[in-house]
């Protein structure tokens, strides 16, 4: 399992809005994307405009050709991306431990 690590930084005071984009979004597109198991949107307390988004893939070209290579990456874009105040920075990670 691949977690891939996206850090959004989006316009001031448009938490909300954003946070509907993005679950709709999440839902409607990146959970039917191949080899997706899920999915977790996380706000930062400390920096309210701060998101990271964390989501499970079977393999990482399940992500970067799957999906960003796909009809469905532009669709996400056209609905999250005019939120953002800055490019997101996205990272790809693998499990190498965990606690009980």
């Amino acid at each position: 399992m691949i977690l891939e690590i996206a850090d959004f930084r989006i316009h001031p005071g448009q938490g909300a809005a954003f946070e509907a984009a993005i679950a709709g979004a999440a839902q409607t597109i990146l959970a039917r994307s191949k080899g997706c198991q899920g999915y977790k949107i996380n706000r930062c307390v400390e920096n309210p405009e701060r998101y990271v988004l964390e989501v499970f893939w079977d393999m990482l070209e399940d992500h970067t050709v799957g999906f960003r290579q796909s009809d469905a990456f532009p669709q996400w874009r056209a609905i999250i991306g005019p939120f953002f105040a800055g490019p997101p920075v996205v990272e790809h990670f693998e499990l190498v431990g965990k606690s009980a």
